[in-house]
């Protein structure tokens, strides 16, 4: 039905209990998320404005894996990108399906830390912010409750549950 730059949507022919039935499908390729951690215990965010919701959002640097790369090696890519940061240590932490109803898109959700600075290599049209959230930053944004997203909330609860008190 549409073919974009980074999605697709299909219209699949099913066959329900009830009989003849179709299910919309969003086609798109998986991504990476990565909750980075620095030697100071801080987590990084990235702000930015978000066309489809018209806010701007605070999420975990991400992005989508690339044609035949590795998810690990699309982590790297996205961290150092979007926040200069490079990582030391990586490691796997969930992969999920964001919205299975009606999308293929997996998410890789990474932990890096042995943080390094660096510069960014933002695309032409992104405009992202870096902040850095202790653990009470953290806690005060969840119990706030802004609009989010379950990548976002995901990493910060993982991220809670590891960080001692």
């Amino acid at each position: 039905m549409f073919r974009g730059r980074v999605l697709s949507v299909r219209v699949d022919p099913v066959l329900a209990k009830s009989g003849p039935a179709t299910r919309e499908v969003v086609e798109r390729p998986s991504a990476v998320a990565i909750v980075a951690e620095t030697a100071a215990a801080e987590v990084v965010i990235v702000r930015q404005f978000r066309w489809a919701v018209s806010h701007s959002l605070a999420e975990l640097p991400a992005g989508l894996v690339d044609a035949g790369e590795l998810p690990l090696a699309a982590a790297r890519r996205e961290l150092q990108e979007e926040t200069g940061y490079t990582a030391e240590h990586w490691r796997l932490l969930y992969r999920y399906f964001t919205s299975p109803g009606y999308s293929t898109e997996m998410i890789h959700l990474y932990f890096a830390s042995g943080l390094r600075a660096g510069p960014t290599r933002l695309d032409p049209d992104e405009e992202v912010a870096v902040e850095l959230w202790d653990r009470r930053q953290v806690r005060d944004y969840l119990s706030k409750s802004p609009p989010s997203n379950g990548i976002l909330l995901t990493g910060l609860l993982w991220w809670l549950r590891r960080v001692p008190f």
